[in-house]
């Protein structure tokens, strides 16, 4: 048992935005309770963001990919993990089958929401209550308090990823970077849907005239940005140093901590960029800034809050997405100068 009586296994997201902002729930953990020891349980792509996260001792690796059921494992894993003799479970996701591990490795408190109908499986379940609670960042922190001291919605820390500067120096030299001015880093996508990206025309137009100036531009997205980032740099001459599906999610965090701003979709990478401190400006379209927004007040946000927005869908019900094609770059150039 950790001193203090808290030995605390969390269950952690499956989306790279929902693990950054986790953070403030460790946090939070640690304010209450500077000694307690937090391990999280999480899919091991994620394990570069929580290396990067001194509140977190341990990274447990779920053996299941997002939507997996797998019982069996689930049962194995938890009966591994009944020897670590936590002291309490809190787990993030809302679904069932997130909330066996715990159940089956005997944690005596196990804190979560509800979600679908886990009564039984967690023995501290909270009602959610999204009109108190409307931020996510604030349901997963008001999870490190007793259910009896949540009136009002808890302060929320601000996550901070830890770069090491031999991290820096390694991603110099795989990639061969120079000092060549003030960077600009472009993450053109968003996983969810085209109604999430801004229009790589408007994010060509942009490189253009911060090339112009003498930045240099860095695209940054995973394989499944690679379309984007090309087409991006068909339109700039092939001027812009294209990362997409060319890092670890590591290399790209390391690379992005050289960054001098960043522009980016509501995506994972923008929260990276905000828990790095980045100068930060990020675009709104089908999302609601209100409910994810980047967790660092110096960000810029940029949001036309037309009557048809936030729908939070995939792709625009209307086809038009004017949401996004009507911020012009003009408006994300005086947003960062």
């Amino acid at each position: 048992m950790a001193a203090n009586g808290k030995k605390i296994l969390v269950v952690g997201p499956s989306w790279v935005g929902d693990m950054v902002m986790a953070q403030s729930l460790f946090m939070a953990l640690k304010r209450r309770q500077p000694a307690c020891r937090i391990d999280v349980l999480a899919p091991a792509w994620s394990f570069p963001l929580l290396d990067r996260m001194p509140q977190v001792s341990k990274a447990v690796a779920m053996p299941l990919t997002h939507g997996q059921f797998g019982l069996s494992i689930r049962r194995k894993l938890g009966k591994q993990l009944h020897g670590e003799r936590y002291d309490q479970a809190i787990v993030l996701p809302n679904s069932w089958k997130s909330a066996l591990v715990p159940f089956f490795a005997a944690i005596p408190r196990r804190t979560g929401y509800l979600g679908e109908l886990r009564w039984g499986l967690l023995n501290d379940a909270r009602k959610l209550d999204k009109t108190k609670l409307k931020m996510t960042v604030q349901r997963f922190v008001a999870l490190a308090f007793p259910a009896q001291d949540m009136e009002s919605p808890p302060e929320c820390p601000i996550p901070e990823l830890t770069i090491e500067p031999a991290n820096q120096q390694a991603v110099r030299d795989k990639f061969q970077l120079g000092d060549n001015g003030p960077v600009l880093a472009l993450c053109p996508g968003a996983e969810y849907g085209p109604a999430k990206r801004w229009p790589a025309e408007h994010f060509a137009e942009l490189a253009k005239r911060k090339l112009g100036e003498g930045w240099s531009v860095w695209l940054f997205g995973s394989e499944k940005d690679r379309e984007v980032a090309d087409r991006i740099n068909q339109l700039t001459a092939g001027s812009c140093r294209d990362f997409s599906g060319q890092t670890s999610l590591a290399e790209a965090v390391d690379l992005m901590s050289l960054a001098d701003v960043v522009v980016s979709n509501d995506s994972g990478l923008m929260h990276v960029a905000a828990a790095l401190n980045k100068k930060l400006v990020a675009i709104y379209g089908s999302s609601d800034p209100g409910f994810t927004p980047p967790l660092n007040s110096a960000a810029k946000i940029i949001d036309l809050k037309l009557d048809c927005s936030p729908c939070f869908a995939r792709e625009c019900p209307l086809g038009h997405t004017h949401c996004l094609t009507r911020i012009s770059p003009d408006r994300i150039l005086a947003a960062i100068d």
